[in-house]
């Protein structure tokens, strides 16, 4: 599996569409914020005004663009800049559409020939599990024009989201589930390539020699690496690596490899009845004792006694 899919299917990446809608004249909607989502909005017709707390300046959305906001933020979409004092709550605007959670979300002044169709809805992630990918990233993602910039096909599967989202036939709540968790890969992907310098934490994605690296740590995390091993796999002195990786990481190899590896162990830990030995050592530890000291200092609890915590939760 090729590094990015890796890290969002352990992410447990999962999609969800909220609604089309059809806005309409003066109108304003306030989101509220969120945890463990990165919301989305794609601009399927018309343009909209979109202010997200914590950013200065509004964000325009126009026909085909699409905006991903990282960590759930308190946010508002407004019709224009000057329409401020038209923002009512989002539980306010689904009472007053009479909006039931099927079909189009219709919602402002009635005979308006200006509308905007949004498609919305979140990206959720396995509320325990960290990883610079989701928690370096900026605030918002604005990909222009998002389905010419992601290529034909995107631009095709944004035409059928369009299509099924806000009908009623069959299987069209779940294609259009399935095919919005294309748009989160597809806009990372594009995010990530046309970035020359995303950002600490992030840049090690876009470097060829340290994403070799990473792919390695990924596709056998259990390995025992070493500084040279990863250092001969990036075509670079040991020095002039460890340099790097820190810089575009924000953390050197060997702690990014052990926070993936407890990571992985945490979720064996609450999803199977594997020992404890044994995802200790796929985790690359050949001793329980040295395995639980390391969980015990990411998590605060030993791994035996993060399971029975599990456990007791969902008794």
């Amino acid at each position: 599996m090729d590094l990015l899919s890796d890290i969002l299917s352990h992410l447990k990446l999962q999609g969800t569409l909220y609604f089309r809608t059809s806005f309409t004249g003066d109108w304003g909607v306030r989101v509220p914020d969120y945890e463990q989502v990165a919301r989305f909005h794609f601009a399927y017709r018309g343009r909209c005004v979109v202010r997200v707390d914590g950013v200065e300046d509004p964000i325009a959305l126009d026909q085909g663009d699409l905006i991903i906001i990282t960590r759930g933020a308190a946010h508002s979409l407004l019709s224009d800049q000057e329409a401020e004092e038209e923002i009512a709550s989002l539980d306010s605007v689904l009472e007053q559409s009479g909006y039931t959670g099927s079909g189009t979300l219709v919602y402002g002044t009635h005979g308006k020939e200006h509308e905007t169709q949004l498609i919305c809805g979140h990206f959720s992630f396995d509320e325990k599990i960290n990883h610079p990918l989701i928690d370096q990233l900026p605030p918002f993602i604005l990909i222009k024009n998002y389905g010419e910039q992601a290529g034909a096909w995107m631009e095709q599967t944004l035409k059928v989201i369009g299509a099924e989202a806000g009908r009623e036939g069959i299987g069209s709540s779940l294609i259009s589930l399935k095919l919005s968790e294309i748009i989160f890969v597809q806009a990372l992907r594009t995010y990530l390539s046309r970035e020359s310098d995303p950002g600490p934490g992030l840049g090690g994605f876009t470097d060829n020699r340290i994403a070799k690296t990473l792919q390695a740590m990924h596709l056998n995390p259990g390995n025992n690496w070493t500084l040279h091993d990863f250092a001969a796999i990036a075509g670079m002195s040991r020095t002039s690596y460890l340099t790097l990786f820190n810089k575009l990481m924000n953390t050197s190899p060997i702690g990014y490899l052990t926070q993936w590896r407890m990571q992985l162990a945490r979720q064996r830990l609450t999803e199977s009845n594997d020992a404890i030995i044994k995802i200790a050592e796929s985790a690359g530890y050949q001793s329980e004792a040295a395995f639980s000291r390391v969980f015990r200092k990411h998590f605060d609890v030993t791994p035996a006694a993060y399971r029975r915590n599990k456990e007791g939760m969902e008794s």
